[in-house]
């Protein structure tokens, strides 16, 4: 059965969670596909995959496997580019951990599908700070590097590093991708600022954020410090980069 709608996520070591935000996914109403992008994972998670695949799920669930940790932002600019091969109308960026709750995905849809936004943003900060079981400390650094970003760029955007998101077709097809530079915190910055830049609509839809139970962070000081000079960047060519016109 044909969907309008794929949602991306990338993996590393996520076998304790990849087969139940498949089934997770997959029980709700409105029909979606699965694209899993899996960086070399030693623990077995691309196999778990191929074997649902195979099994339960052979038209609705896709895999591409990879050597290596190359990095979230080249998984998901592969992905983007495989959905849009692929006739899909809108991407979905999720994480496989159940930070993001599987049940909040027609919201975002809808918010594109029939409110006629082109990016929706799985907001943990638009209506408050909404997260659950977070260190007080990352709770922090997360909304403090929202707030940086908006005084740096300007960019009206409360949760600016979130990876829970649904782009319509459209805007993945002007945004030229090979051009995306950050692979961590700051390529989820420079997607929705150079969204923003281009003139496509943006809203965000208030999600509660809740910390993994199971699994390993992949979040790094190195993502950190990416994002914080990334984003002067950004601004810079905010000033002097000459952004693509939207496609219809």
């Amino acid at each position: 059965m044909t969907s309008d709608s794929i949602v991306i996520i990338p993996t590393y070591n996520e076998k304790e969670n990849i087969e139940k935000i498949i089934r997770a996914v997959f029980r709700l109403e409105k029909f979606f596909h699965i694209l899993v992008i899996d960086d070399g994972s030693p623990d077995g998670t691309a196999q778990i995959v191929h074997r649902l695949m195979e099994t339960d799920f052979t038209d609705r669930l896709f895999i591409i496997e990879r050597t290596g940790k190359l990095g979230l932002g080249t998984a998901y600019i592969t992905g983007f580019k495989w959905a849009l091969e692929h006739g899909y109308d809108y991407i979905f960026e999720m994480d496989a951990d159940f930070s993001h709750d599987p049940n909040d995905l027609p919201r975002l849809y809808a918010a594109t599908h029939d409110e006629g936004y082109d990016v929706a943003v799985g907001s943990r900060y638009v209506s408050g700070v909404n997260v659950v079981n977070w260190p007080i400390g990352r709770v922090l650094m997360s909304y403090f590097a929202s707030k940086y970003v908006q005084t740096v760029t300007g960019f009206h955007v409360h949760d600016t590093t979130a990876g829970f998101v649904c782009y319509r077709r459209r805007v993945l097809e002007t945004i030229p991708l090979d051009q995306i530079r950050f692979k961590g915190y700051a390529f989820q910055i420079e997607m929705k600022y150079t969204a923003h830049k281009i003139g496509f609509k943006i809203k965000e839809v208030p999600v509660i954020f809740v910390n993994r139970r199971e699994g390993t962070s992949k979040m790094s000081g190195g993502i950190f410090s990416e994002a914080f000079f990334g984003v002067m960047r950004l601004r810079m060519d905010g000033w002097f980069k000459k952004y693509p016109k939207p496609q219809n």
